[in-house]
Formats: C-alpha cells, structure tokens, sequence
C-alpha cells in the first residue's frame, strides 16, 4: 500500500491509505466529483487543499504577470494558476512559462518537457515551497522554479534539477530588492525583471 503522505501534509490516519494516479484525478474532475469551488491539486498522488493568497500575494502576482509577459518571447506562453501534469502529480503552480501557442492546450496540460519555468508565491507556504514544491518540480526536471518570497524580501531562483532518489535542484540564486532577476529560457537569457516588481514593491506601493 502507498507510504504516507509528505510531511507537510496534516496528520493522516493510522490506516492504509490509497494513492490517485493523475487519471484517475482527471477523471474526478471530468465528472464533476471535484469542481471549479474546490481549491485543491494532486500532489505525488494525494489530493492537497491550495493555499488562499492575501491581497499582497494577489497583487504581487497580477504584476508579475505584467512584467513577463512584457520580456517573453513570441513562442512562450504565460498561465496563471492553471493546471501542468507531472508522472504522479498536477499541480498549480501560481505561474508557469509554457511553450506556446495556448491553443496547444485544448485537449491536454503542459508536461514538463512544455515548461520553461515554474513561479510560487510564498508566504505561510515558504517552507513547503521550498522544501516539497521544490522537489517535486526537480523530479519533474522542470529546468527552473522561482520562488517570489514575500516574507524575506526576495526572489528565490532555482535550476539544474536532479531526479533520483534525492531530487532537488542543485543551485540557488536569491535576488534582493535592489536587484533584477534574468528570465532564462533554454539556456538563453531573453530578459531580466526588477524584484522590486515582482514583489509589488513598486514606488507608487511603497
């Protein structure tokens, strides 16, 4: 039977547990088991509630929004909490950077080999964006995650996934409020945008 769910989850009880393939998830969404009003996503197979954001997260992610789009090429996608599918997982992440055009996505998510980059928000979630959203999407090896991290002040830039028994990513990058972080997409620089932007930090907010 299935081990025990990932530690940042609440307390489970002391029975075997069942595990959900991603089909069988999509399949509770298609019949209308899990609707629209239920802030949930799969998460290494177990159905986790999402975090509400608070008007500071809300509206640091509606800039962040801005500003991407702004610097991404022509060829890439920008979603805003929307699905991507993982082996045994399909998280929302708060951004994600997707190969384009949007109607590739019709008739499935964006798998990781579709993903340039991976963006959270993080507040009361820090440590588990850190530590087990970080994991998964290095297992995923999705090539970089960013995390916008509200309670420090900076952005938290990770690449170089690694899967394996320990997946991780193996460099960290943090960018203050004075500094830009770049966007790097295949390698390849295509722009860089302010912290403070993203971060909401903008001098009319300030």
């Amino acid at each position: 039977m299935s081990r025990e769910p990932p530690g940042f989850l609440v307390s489970s009880p002391p029975l075997p547990l069942y595990r959900l393939t991603v089909q069988q998830y999509q399949r509770m969404i298609e019949t209308g088991v899990l609707g629209a009003d239920d802030r949930v996503e799969l998460l290494e197979g177990w159905i986790v509630e999402k975090m509400t954001q608070n008007p500071p997260h809300a509206a640091a992610l509606n800039c962040a929004q801005e500003l991407l789009r702004a610097v991404l090429p022509p060829e890439w996608y920008l979603r805003e909490q929307k699905p991507i599918v993982t082996s045994d997982s399909q998280p929302e992440p708060d951004l994600a950077v997707v190969r384009g055009p949007a109607s590739r996505y019709r008739q499935r998510h964006p798998r990781p080999r579709d993903v340039a980059l991976v963006i959270e928000g993080a507040d009361a979630s820090l440590d588990d964006d850190r530590a087990y959203k970080g994991r998964l999407y290095a297992l995923a090896r999705i090539a970089t995650y960013w995390i916008i991290n509200f309670v420090e002040d900076q952005v938290e830039v990770y690449s170089h996934p690694k899967a394996g028994k320990t997946p991780g990513y193996r460099q960290r990058v943090d960018y203050g409020l004075d500094q830009s972080v770049p966007l790097t997409i295949g390698e390849k620089e295509v722009g860089s945008i302010a912290v403070r932007g993203l971060l909401a930090r903008l001098e009319n907010n300030s």
